[in-house]
C-alpha cells in the first residue's frame, strides 16, 4: 500500500493517461500522452492546465496580519495593496531560506502559497511565532492555467479574470463555487493560479481541458518552464543553507526593510542578510549556457580554467524553446560575472559553459 497522498484530481490525471511519479510525498502526473517537450511547446504557444494541488494553502488572519507576517519574512508586506500579491520567503536565524512563498492580500486577511515539501513544516513555524493562524486550507485544490491562450481560456468561465495583470489576486464567482485567483505562475507565461473546492476541481478541470486551446501539463515540463524562466525550485535551488542574498533574490527585499529603512530589519537572519545586501555574499545563482547540447545536470562540480573547483550546478535541462542546454549553478562571487567562461564536469569530461543573464527566454506576463 502506497504512503503517497492524492490531489483530487488524481483520478482524471489516470484517465488522460498521465504518468504517475512520486513528488513532494503525493502522487503526481509526471508527463502525458505528449510527451515532456510536447507539453513544454503547448504550453509556451497554447494553454496548459498544470495541479498543483499538492501546494500548501494557508490563511493569515488576526488584527494586522500583515505586521505580525513581516517579523519572519524580509518582505514589506504592510505596503502590499489589496487584491495584490508579492513573492517571499521564510527565512531562519543563519539567513538561510526556509521556503519560498506567495503573499496574497486579500483585505482582511493574507493568503499563502507554500511549496509542497515544506508546508506542514511551515504551518508549524508560522503557528509558532505568530498568531491567527487557520489550519492549512484542506478543502480547495489548486489548478495553474499557464499559457498565451490562458486568459481567452479562463475568461470562458470567469469573464472578470481578462482585467487582471500580472500578481493582481480577486475571488470570483463561477459555476464551480468562488475561485480564489491569481495572476501567476510558474512558468514565465501570462496565466493564473486558481483555487477552487475540492467538490468542483474535477469538473472545472474538464470544463478547460474541454477548450480545444488547453492540455493537461505534468511535472517534467513544469520543470523545463520554470527553469527557462530563471525561477528557483526550492529543494534544488533554494535551501536553508542559502541566503536571499547569495540566491540574487535581492530585489525580494524591499527598501522599507533594509538598513535605513524605516522597517529595516526585524526578521529571522537580518544581521547576516543585510550586511550582504550591503557588501556582497561570497557566492552567487547564476545562469549558464553549455556549449554543445549535452546540459548540465544538477550535482555536476564547476571549475575555472586552473581546474579549481568554483561552484555547482543546482538544476539543469535541454531548453525546448531556446534550443539548448541550460543550467542554474552556485558559484564564488569572482566568476559570476556574465560572459565568464568556466567548465562543467560531466562524466569525467570538462565541458565549458558561459555565465548568462536569466531569465533564459524573458517572460510574457500581463503587466
Amino acid at each position: 500500500m502506497s504512503d503517497l497522498k492524492r490531489t483530487g484530481l488524481f483520478d482524471l490525471h489516470v484517465e488522460l493517461g498521465g504518468k504517475m511519479v512520486p513528488f513532494a510525498g503525493y502522487d503526481m502526473p509526471v508527463q502525458y500522452p505528449i510527451g515532456v517537450m510536447g507539453e513544454h511547446n503547448w504550453t509556451r504557444t497554447r494553454a496548459g492546465l498544470f495541479d498543483v494541488s499538492h501546494m500548501g494553502q494557508v490563511i493569515l488572519r488576526g488584527a494586522d496580519p500583515a505586521a505580525t507576517l513581516e517579523t519572519i519574512v524580509p518582505v514589506n508586506v504592510v505596503g502590499l495593496a489589496e487584491g495584490r500579491q508579492r513573492y517571499g520567503l521564510f527565512t531562519n536565524d543563519a539567513g538561510g531560506i526556509l521556503d519560498d512563498l506567495m503573499i496574497a492580500n486579500r483585505g482582511d486577511h493574507l493568503f499563502l502559497v507554500v511549496n509542497a515539501a515544506c508546508k506542514d513544516a511551515d504551518v508549524a513555524h508560522m503557528q509558532a511565532n505568530l498568531t491567527g493562524v487557520d489550519l492549512e486550507v484542506i478543502d480547495r485544490s489548486l489548478l495553474a492555467l499557464q499559457g498565451p491562450a490562458s486568459e481567452a481560456a479562463f475568461a470562458t468561465i470567469a469573464p472578470q479574470v481578462a482585467a487582471m495583470k500580472f500578481m493582481d489576486v480577486g475571488i470570483y464567482p463561477s459555476d464551480y463555487g468562488d475561485l480564489w485567483v491569481s495572476r501567476s505562475g510558474y512558468s514565465g507565461e501570462d496565466g493564473y493560479e486558481i483555487s477552487v473546492d475540492n467538490a468542483h476541481a474535477t469538473d472545472f478541470a474538464c470544463a478547460l481541458l474541454a477548450l480545444d486551446d488547453v492540455a493537461p501539463i505534468g511535472l517534467g515540463a513544469r520543470d523545463s518552464l520554470r527553469l527557462e524562466a530563471g525561477l528557483c525550485l526550492y529543494g534544488s535551488d533554494l535551501d536553508t543553507t542559502t541566503t536571499p542574498v547569495e540566491a540574487d533574490l535581492n530585489w525580494a527585499i524591499q527598501k522599507i526593510r533594509r538598513t535605513g529603512g524605516d522597517r529595516a530589519g526585524g526578521f529571522p537572519g537580518a544581521d547576516v542578510i543585510l550586511p550582504q545586501l550591503e557588501n556582497g555574499a561570497a557566492r552567487k545563482r547564476i545562469g549558464l549556457l553549455p556549449e554543445g547540447r549535452a546540459p548540465m545536470r544538477a550535482g555536476v562540480t564547476l571549475h575555472d580554467a586552473d581546474g579549481t573547483q568554483i561552484g555547482t550546478v543546482t538544476s539543469g535541462a535541454f531548453g525546448p524553446t531556446i534550443e539548448r542546454p541550460m543550467a542554474m549553478a552556485y558559484v564564488d562571487t569572482a566568476h559570476a560575472a556574465t560572459g565568464t567562461e568556466i567548465f562543467g564536469n560531466v562524466r569525467g569530461k570538462m565541458l565549458p559553459a558561459v555565465v548568462t543573464d536569466m531569465p533564459f527566454r524573458a517572460a510574457t506576463y500581463k503587466r
